[in-house]
């Protein structure tokens, strides 16, 4: 397997070096944005799937969250918006079963800004499946019901799930976020600014770009 929890911080400074310049506000294919070679099924109509490949871990994804939330709010109706926690080795596999889990009990709007806040700013590691069952008892979760859906066989298809669309949308580093099954971009791809806020707000206008041009071609 690819050493992929490693991939992230590599891409943020090799992905510029070899992108030709473009405008956040006239993205280029290939260089702000790519299409997928197969493009990958949607299931939500005429509205456009925006899907975040995230993980709970990683400090740029944190860095991202408020900025990308108050995007996916200003689309509204637009888009139909989801997130996939990559699969990043063993030490992120508790977070990633924490995600799901989340989701699969009706609780991620509520807790997924906590999750991120125990591991950036409580500097909690959430490591290991104790140290995220104590979080969630802590965090007023019923630690029986919690256990039973963590450790449940549909957490564990989901965790397949995610891995297998890992690979069909090329996913080597994160956060990057799918367009309607057929365009890929991240931060680290679009490379425009001086500081990651200025990164993470010209990646948000390349999404627009992106968004508003799935929805002329599904017209």
């Amino acid at each position: 397997m690819r050493p992929l929890r490693r991939l992230f911080c590599i891409a943020l400074v090799g992905l510029a070096a070899v992108q030709p310049f473009a405008s956040a506000a006239e993205p280029q294919n290939g260089s702000q944005y790519l299409t997928l070679p197969t493009p990958q099924p949607t299931d939500t109509g005429k509205k456009v799937e925006v899907i975040e490949f995230f993980a709970y871990y990683c400090p740029h994804c944190y860095a991202f969250e408020p900025q990308l939330a108050a995007w996916v709010k200003k689309q509204g109706d637009n888009i139909v918006f989801k997130r996939v926690h990559v699969s990043a080795g063993a030490s992120a596999l508790p977070q990633q079963r924490l995600f799901y889990t989340l989701d699969a009990l009706g609780l991620l709007d509520q807790y997924h800004q906590k999750v991120f806040d125990a591991m950036h700013v409580q500097r909690l590691r959430l490591g290991s499946d104790e140290q995220v069952m104590e979080w969630a008892a802590q965090n007023g979760i019923d630690r029986a019901r919690f256990a039973d859906t963590y450790r449940s066989f549909g957490i564990q298809a989901k965790l397949r799930r995610a891995g297998a669309m890992m690979e069909a949308y090329n996913v080597d580093h994160w956060p990057m976020l799918a367009v309607d099954g057929r365009y890929v971009t991240s931060p680290s791809r679009v490379h425009q600014g001086d500081t990651e806020m200025q990164q993470q707000q010209a990646t948000l206008q390349v999404m627009d770009w992106l968004v508003d041009k799935a929805k002329a071609e599904k017209r």
